[in-house]
């Protein structure tokens, strides 16, 4: 049995769902969200709360029951209260700015960096030379995170990159010189 799946999902105050069709709709202070239920997974909301059931107990059935539920409640939390993905810059001269919708990033290449930001995803660097990127949708903002550390991920002999903030890079030893 799915330990997710069959979790159900409260729904806080201040957050509205719409069901039409097959398409979930949450909306709350942060804005509206969206999400297509596949086939096999049916949905009911009573109490406040939302449960979860699947049609059969097949390997995909079971994976789209979990996958379901995980993607309603991140609706919920990302219209009511929103996410926030950090990543540290690490490096000499290594440095990120914010201009409008644009993340312009210097990452000693001989050339700048320069991230258009999807709508819905918000950024700001700190001093320490973090990227703080906040939005509603979950994906969005995991995916743009992972496309900005694509850009130079970390490199294990020295550390220097860009990261997640919890992230833990493995550092090596290095060359060693003759004994």
């Amino acid at each position: 049995m799915s330990r997710i799946g069959n979790a159900p999902v409260a729904v806080p105050k201040g957050v509205t769902l719409t069901t039409v069709g097959r398409t979930v709709s949450a909306k709350g202070p942060k804005g509206t969200l969206s999400f297509d239920i596949p086939d096999g997974v049916t949905m009911e909301q009573a109490d406040g709360r939302l449960v979860f059931k699947r049609a059969g107990n097949d390997n995909r059935a079971r994976a789209m029951h979990g996958m379901v539920r995980a993607r309603v409640a991140n609706l919920i939390t990302g219209v009511s209260t929103g996410f926030t993905r950090e990543l540290e810059i690490i490096g000499v001269g290594y440095r990120a700015a914010v201009k409008g919708q644009v993340v312009e990033l210097t990452l000693g290449y001989s050339h700048g960096v320069s991230y258009q930001l999807p709508e819905g995803v918000k950024a700001e660097v700190t001093k320490d030379n973090k990227v703080i990127l906040s939005g509603s949708d979950r994906v969005a903002l995991g995916q743009v995170a992972s496309d900005i550390r694509g850009f130079r991920p970390p490199e294990p002999y020295k550390g220097k990159g860009v990261k997640y903030a919890e992230e833990t890079i493995l550092r090596k030893e290095g060359k060693r010189g003759k004994k």
